[in-house]
């Protein structure tokens, strides 16, 4: 259940502006990872909010214009598939948060962070939260926002790289994606390291 209660906890630790972070696309065989960051008016009631992976693709879309139009502020970032390879998902997803977070106008002075981890280069104070995506507004917030951008950026990518089938599983490692990749090959946007069990 979403309640304020880790950012009202932020708030009477003196802090002034607290902002939710999460990520979509580590899992998947191809494509970026997106992080989205989100500072919410206190106690606003946005209907219908929760953890994005619980949201019909229809929801999420909906939630994603009314979480802009009534955010204080958001920002929305990426790590390249080059930098996923560069680095590992774990350093680029950080680098995608971090960006997030930076890139937020007005700034935030506190970070929530759904998952266990908290980026190392964050600039500024940071709780993890565990299943923060559905306990924490803002965070199931930001999870909305990075889920319909990265969902968006696959789609995109069906048209560039036709015959993957990304427009339906945005790529995620589902057997007709398997089988596309022996078929036709990696495209330049599938991460190699993810794809030693497939191209053996």
């Amino acid at each position: 259940m979403l309640t304020y209660d880790y950012e009202q906890k932020a708030l009477q630790n003196g802090y002034c502006s607290v902002c939710g972070v999460d990520e979509a696309g580590r899992g998947p065989l191809a494509g970026p990872v997106c992080a989205a960051a989100v500072i919410l008016p206190a106690d606003l009631v946005i209907e219908g909010l929760n953890d994005s992976k619980k949201l019909t693709e229809k929801k999420r879309e909906r939630l994603f214009d009314v979480i802009k139009e009534q955010a204080i502020a958001y920002s929305i970032a990426f790590a390249s598939v080059e930098e996923i390879e560069t680095y590992n998902i774990l350093q680029a997803t950080f680098l995608a948060m971090t960006r997030a977070v930076q890139g937020l106008t007005p700034a935030a002075d506190f970070a929530l962070i759904d998952g266990n981890k908290i980026p190392p280069q964050l600039g500024v104070p940071a709780e993890y939260v565990i299943g923060g995506d559905g306990l924490s507004p803002s965070v199931a917030a930001a999870s909305v926002l990075a889920k319909v951008t990265r969902d968006r950026y696959m789609l995109d990518m069906e048209q560039q790289y036709p015959g993957y089938g990304f427009a339906k599983h945005k790529g995620y490692g589902t057997k007709d994606h398997r089988e596309a990749i022996v078929r036709l090959g990696p495209s330049p946007i599938h991460r190699l390291s993810f794809l030693k069990n497939i191209l053996k």
